[in-house]
């Protein structure tokens, strides 16, 4: 296994990462109601560095205290003193040859916890809340933002950036995919706007071009920029881009002008073969690497091998996201390359809470009942 793709080591953004593996970004509900990051959320990112992942790439981080929030105990960068409780886990995880991103994220019509929402339109979402981040019933219906709410939002992920600098992780993700509010822009089914932020691709996108061209003219040049898309989203895993391909290229070309340093494509349903695919050997994935050039994170059951080496050799992606895996073992990687048995993720561990203190609960009960089972 030390052999494997995935843990080669790989030349991308001027540095040498120590292999290809990524953590992907997972909503752990475990920050204070102040937004500030803990000793406890220290200890779960820093297990991810000794554990031998390349990169950390956070849970979504809220970035204005006006509407972006979007479930209780988030952490926030939306202040120095949020930023500042960030430090502590960025030096742990520097300890170890590790990188650590900020992913920004601003909720839209997804929150889970407010009913005084925004959004590009006033489009109610489908599904219900997600009662393992804390909500409880249907979606409200959203207030379609006016000029003044789009820079507002925008100057957020901005400042978000600045503060995620100077706390000194080594870049940000923008959160665009999944049904957030910057996703929402991106579909047609939710944006109806007709003025310079709704119709075609290039103005829905415009939204996300001038929030990575705000934060290039913000931070230096070397402090990473990444942008992550997906088709399918939270509250509608189904949910499929009516022209398919023709959609993922005309997005390309747009993400390929804004020239962020890396796009994560994101897998809601985590089955990388069957939903991120429009013909043979064509993924999102890959369309949008070879159309911009720029590297690629794609995420979808890659602690598969099988898996892994596909989308690697098949030039689907650069690097590759792992999520539940990474949960369930944050040591994934070192025992992987040592043929040693991990964890394997269970259900429980994020159902019906998805906290750090409830999801090592879990694993330290499942580790329990192993050794139980192994002595009979």
């Amino acid at each position: 296994m030390k052999h494997h793709p995935i843990f080669q080591k790989a030349n991308i953004w001027q540095r040498e990462l120590i292999n290809r593996t990524a953590v992907a970004p997972m909503s752990r509900v475990s920050a204070t109601a102040e937004g500030l990051a803990t000793d406890e959320m220290m200890n779960y990112y820093s297990a991810f560095a000794a554990g031998g992942f390349s990169l950390i790439i956070t849970e979504g981080i809220y970035t204005d205290i006006y509407s972006s929030k979007s479930y209780h105990n988030q952490p926030g960068l939306a202040n120095v003193q949020q930023s500042t409780s960030w430090e502590k886990i960025i030096q742990a995880v520097h300890r170890f040859p590790s990188l650590i991103f900020a992913q920004l994220m601003h909720g839209g019509a997804l929150s889970q916890y407010s009913e005084n929402t925004l959004a590009p339109s006033a489009v109610q979402p489908v599904g219900v809340k997600m009662a393992s981040y804390g909500g409880e019933g249907a979606f409200p219906m959203p207030k379609e933002m006016t000029l003044e709410d789009i820079r507002r939002m925008q100057q957020g992920f901005i400042d978000g950036a600045i503060h995620a600098y100077k706390a000194g992780f080594d870049g940000v993700e923008i959160h665009g995919a999944n049904g957030y509010l910057l996703d929402q822009f991106l579909t047609p089914e939710l944006n109806l706007r007709n003025d310079r932020y709704g119709g075609t691709m290039q103005n829905r996108f415009r939204v996300i071009a001038e929030i990575i061209e705000g934060i290039k003219a913000s931070v230096p040049s070397d402090f990473i920029i990444g942008l992550r898309v997906s088709e399918g989203k939270v509250n509608d895993l189904t949910y499929r881009w009516v022209n398919g391909i023709e959609t993922a290229k005309e997005l390309a070309e747009e993400i390929k002008v804004s020239k962020p340093d890396f796009v994560h494509i994101a897998l809601q349903t985590g089955e990388w073969e069957r939903d991120s695919f429009y013909g043979e050997g064509i993924s999102l994935a890959s369309v949008i690497r070879k159309v911009t050039g720029i590297p690629v994170i794609a995420n979808g059951g890659f602690h598969i091998p099988d898996k892994a080496e596909a989308a690697l050799n098949g030039n689907h992606a650069d690097l590759l996201a792992i999520g539940k895996a990474a949960l369930a073992d944050p040591h994934w990687v070192v025992k992987t390359q040592n043929h040693l048995p991990v964890i394997p993720f269970h259900r429980d561990m994020l159902w019906p809470e998805a906290t750090i203190r409830h999801t090592r609960k879990i694993i330290s009960n499942l580790k329990t009942e192993s050794n139980e089972t192994a002595n009979i």
